[in-house]
This record gives C-alpha cells, structure tokens and sequence, in this order.
C-alpha cells in the first residue's frame, strides 16, 4: 500500500524511497574552476534524477564484420542468378508473383475493424 502525505506543515515527499531505486549515478564534474565539483556533486545528491524506466536488454550476439567466415565452403553468389553456387531457387520464401491490389485489400480487410478496407475493396472490385 502506497504511502500518504499529511497536510501542510506535515507532508512530506512520498516518492522518495521510489526515487532512490532508480536514479541516475552521481556524475563527476571536470574543467570548471576549482571547488566547483563539490557543489555540483552535492546538487546531484540532493536532487536525483530518474533513472532509465526501460529494462537494459542482454547484449546482442552480433558477428563483426572482420569475423572470419562461418561456411567456408560456401561461394559469396549463392543465393543470386550469377556467379558460383546456387540460385535464387535456395530462397525458399520469396514469392513467386506479385500480389495484385485486389487480393491486398481482401487481405486488409480480414484485418479491418472500421469495415473500410471492405468498403474500397467493393468498390474496386466492381
């Protein structure tokens, strides 16, 4: 249960225990005079700012681009009509032909809610 602040000379701040859960680092000051990081730093503690609402996600297991190969065995044309291996036959989920806009617009409309997609769908269909 949330925590309720009493009125006027009584109230205090309530989010205070949310905000020391997730605040940004103290940061340190460089290249002003001399005495200057103290008061800053003491700023910072006295006024934190909000942290990063979002959850960090695990880094990504990307391959750089100086990584050696992993199909050694495997020519850079696959996958194209020209040049060594095969075509683009090995590119199993391309489609075969182009969509005309009939069968476009029935497809959006199955996904319509306002009935709009169907209206220009009849419409074109006449």
């Amino acid at each position: 249960m949330a925590e309720v602040s009493g009125p006027a000379e009584q109230s205090k701040r309530t989010d205070l225990g949310v905000l020391k859960q997730s605040t940004q680092p103290v940061q340190s000051y460089t290249g002003g005079t001399y005495g200057n990081n103290k008061s800053m730093n003491t700023q910072q503690v006295s006024s934190p700012m909000a942290g990063n609402p979002f959850p960090s996600f695990a880094p990504i297991n990307s391959i750089g681009l100086d990584a050696p190969t992993e199909r050694p065995d495997e020519p850079g044309t696959a996958g194209i009509d020209m040049g060594a291996g095969g075509g683009s036959e090995l590119m199993m989920d391309r489609p075969t032909s182009r969509p005309s806009l009939a069968n476009t617009l029935q497809k959006l409309a199955m996904f319509d809610d306002t009935g709009e997609a169907e209206l220009i769908y009849q419409t074109y269909n006449r």
